[in-house]
């Protein structure tokens, strides 16, 4: 059976290279809101910055928050929800919006089917309904956040997923909605459900991975580490007793001691991916704690440090971090071979600048299409400046720079503005192109022959780097968003407050 699901209910350790495939699905890039593509998870390259702000040359718009911030809870806020219908009860409040008996038991029977395909025992019906009810406010939390900072998945840019999920399992849009309904999924839920996926993605980019700075220096480093030999590549799981932010010393040593029972179980011959279904704060726990497979190098050191002398199947003792307290499962090592050795690598780069205009909620995609045919007109038959142009119109980050992308190496960026740049001559300004970003025109400044095999292995080294800071940062996003939202639970017809 085709399986059409990019990517669902991604766990924190997956979520770079999910991020990367879904995002790259709907049209986006990965770490901003501009053109660059990821190169191997995000590595724009040639004329880029090396400030340290991430790999992609042209950066988040001007309106792109810094981290969120969450709204000081109402003192009893009321259900809001429009899906509730009646005598459907409300298992949970989460700031002004509601989650529903209906809700959660379509989401338990979801976590049972996936830990059935996953051969995993599942735990009691109680533990199951409070690890997908804490799933599902941790994931209302961030939904909220994205509404308050205007992030929205239009219905274009959702088609243009659709329509890549279906290219890229080899099929058609019709024939894919044909197989989705006989898995027993309508068609659009299957859409909303995406359109969740990237909205939280969307976020994510915003809040989390722009916030994340890598040196020159750390680059060196890393490569001079890396010179010999490739490090091994590991397949981890986890257990995450999670500390909420202000827990007294008393609440810590009890979630320390809780962490202590599950280790001992863990070690004692329990079934690690049973522990970490029933009792796992980690996004992982109803995926058995499974964080995935990596080299040793895109993993947190502390991880990587944990199980240095582990054979597969070990469990590790308890690691502290800033969210709480972890119990790391080796579940295989595999060594690979070469280092970090550059290879050359020529290729024709183009120097290129462009002008964006965004479709928002006041300006139609027709209308941004029409105010760049009136700047194209200015450029050639009244003599403007394309850079001055750029600066007073483009909504891109390149503006000040009057739309200046530097070097620009193929499969870059997007298929539309590659292809419509490709066509050009040096001098030359295109017609409007559309892309997943909005309307663009690009001038082509010039062309060059470059060996790009360092920049690439510097790409290669930052993303390394960029993963292993991922992580901590997300859960340190996630955990104040949960720890900052009114949460009350109503599970069992008690009315429980909790952080």
């Amino acid at each position: 059976m085709m399986v059409f699901k990019v990517l669902p209910r991604m766990t924190t350790a997956t979520r770079l290279v999910a991020f990367c495939c879904l995002a790259t699905l709907a049209g986006e890039p990965v770490l901003a809101q501009g053109l660059r593509l990821p190169d191997n998870m995000g590595g724009g390259l040639g004329g880029g910055s090396t400030d340290g702000g991430g790999p992609s040359l042209i950066a988040p718009p001007a309106t792109s928050p810094a981290a969120p911030q969450t709204p000081a809870a109402p003192a009893r806020p009321g259900p809001t929800s429009s899906r509730i219908q009646l005598g459907d009860a409300i298992v949970a409040v989460v700031n002004t919006d509601v989650i529903t008996r209906r809700e959660l038991d379509l989401r338990v029977q979801a976590a049972k089917a996936t830990l059935a395909s996953q051969q995993i025992a599942a735990p009691d019906e109680a533990s199951l309904e409070r690890q997908v009810l804490e799933r599902m406010i941790v994931e209302k939390t961030q939904l909220q956040e994205a509404a308050q900072t205007g992030i929205r998945i239009d219905d274009m840019q959702l088609d243009r997923a659709i329509s890549r999920i279906a290219e890229q399992n080899k099929v058609s849009v019709s024939e894919m909605r044909d197989q989705i309904e006989r898995d027993g999924l309508p068609f659009p839920a299957y859409r909303e459900d995406l359109r969740q996926e990237i909205t939280l993605l969307r976020l994510r980019e915003r809040a989390v991975d722009s916030q994340i700075q890598i040196s020159e220096s750390e680059i060196d480093a890393y490569l001079s580490e890396q010179h010999d030999a490739a490090p091994p590549e590991l397949t981890l799981a986890q257990i995450l007793v999670r500390v909420p932010e202000g827990s007294s010393s008393d609440m810590v040593g009890r979630l320390r001691q809780k962490a202590e029972d599950l280790l001992s179980q863990a070690r004692g011959g329990a079934d690690f991916a049973r522990l970490a279904a029933a009792s796992s704060d980690g996004e992982e726990a109803l995926h058995g704690g499974e964080l995935g497979t990596r080299p040793a190098d895109r993993w947190p050191s502390m991880f990587v440090e944990a199980v240095a002398q582990l054979q597969p199947g070990g469990v590790s003792d308890i690691v502290q971090s800033g969210n709480g307290f972890h119990i790391i499962k080796l579940l295989d090592r595999k060594s690979l071979d070469g280092g970090a050795t550059a290879t050359a690598m020529p290729v024709q780069q183009t120097h290129a600048r462009h002008i964006l205009i965004r479709p928002t909620q006041v300006v139609t995609s027709e209308q941004a299409r029409e105010r760049l045919v009136n700047i194209r007109q200015r450029i050639l038959q009244g003599g403007a400046n394309f850079a001055d142009m750029a600066r007073q119109y483009s909504n891109d980050a390149s503006a000040p720079q009057g739309g200046d992308l530097g070097w620009i190496s193929p499969q870059e960026t997007v298929p539309e503005f590659e292809r419509a740049m490709d066509a050009l001559q040096p001098g030359q300004v295109s017609e409007p192109v559309q892309s997943p970003f909005g309307w663009h025109l690009i001038q082509v400044v010039e062309r060059r022959t470059q060996d790009i095999g360092r920049e690439r292995q510097r790409a290669a080294a930052r993303q390394a780097l960029f993963q292993r800071k991922l992580d901590q940062a997300y859960e340190d996003w996630a955990r104040q968003l949960r720890d900052k939202a009114y949460v009350e639970i109503r599970l069992g017809g008690e009315s429980a407050p909790a952080r």
